[in-house]
Formats: C-alpha cells, sequence, structure tokens
C-alpha cells in the first residue's frame, strides 16, 4: 500500500500575529487541496475558506490533537483547518484520524456548517505511522513547550 506524506508547516499568521499550523499532504498544503476540490465540485462559498490552525486555541496539545485524541468538542472529528480568519470553529475542516500502530488515517472529511456537502471523494489519507510521528516531534519543535 502506497502512503501520503504529512509535514505540518508552522508560520505567523497574517502581519506577525500567532503561529498557525498547515498540514502538508504529499507537498501541497491541505487549505490548497481542499480548496480545490471544493471549487471543482461546485460548493459555495468555496476558495480561500480555510487557514490553519493556532495552537494556542487548542484545547489539547498538538501532538494529541493530530493524533484525533481532542476533546471532542465537536464530536468524534478533528479540526485539521480552521477559519482563514484564524478562529478554528468558524469554519473547520473536521476528519476523522485513526492512529494504529503502522499507520495513521484521515478520513470522513466534513464540514459541520454545511452538512450537505459530499467529501466521500476527498481522502482518504494514509501516513505511516513512523513519518508521521516524526512530522509531529517536528512540529512539537517548531512550536515550543510553550505554545503546544
Amino acid at each position: 500500500m502506497t502512503s501520503n506524506d504529512i509535514r505540518f508547516d508552522c508560520r505567523h499568521h497574517v502581519d506577525g500575529g500567532p503561529l498557525v499550523v498547515v498540514p502538508r499532504i504529499d507537498g501541497a498544503p491541505l487549505t490548497e487541496l481542499i480548496d480545490g476540490f471544493e471549487i471543482a465540485a461546485g460548493m459555495q462559498p468555496a476558495g480561500d475558506a480555510y487557514g490553519g490552525l493556532i495552537p494556542d486555541n487548542l484545547r489539547s496539545s498538538i501532538l494529541d490533537h493530530f493524533l484525533g485524541r481532542s476533546t471532542d468538542v465537536m464530536g468524534p472529528k478533528t479540526p485539521v483547518l480552521g477559519c482563514d480568519c484564524g478562529v478554528w470553529d468558524c469554519w473547520p475542516l473536521m476528519v476523522r484520524i485513526t492512529a494504529m500502530a503502522d499507520l495513521v488515517t484521515w478520513d470522513l472529511f466534513e464540514q459541520p456548517h454545511r452538512k450537505e456537502r459530499d467529501y466521500t471523494a476527498f481522502g482518504p489519507f494514509q501516513f505511516d505511522r513512523r513519518q508521521y510521528d516524526d512530522a509531529l516531534r517536528a512540529l512539537n519543535a517548531a512550536i515550543g513547550p510553550d505554545e503546544s
């Protein structure tokens, strides 16, 4: 089975604001991947609606969050992107994260504010667990202990 590659970009929000995290899958930012999917599917609104997650706004550590162990604030799924305004629950992209011993899967994507949207053709993405954990460790190091 071929697995996807994941990295996490960590940069400051507009004008030197807080740090934001954007997953990068197979070299492409998830924001671009989902924009392309939504636009091609004719969804409205679509394009430039998503932004990265601000670690300070998460209710769990960044490691727990991206392993799907957040506090279930919005149900069993995990936000992997937020609104471009920086508030993740304003316009989140939700996903089921399943972490196994050798594989991490992202599937069942949804936009909770538009339940009628069909994301079944988006993903699933499957990551080698060692590579995923390495990417999370690099993200955690980039954020620093005070912000995770």
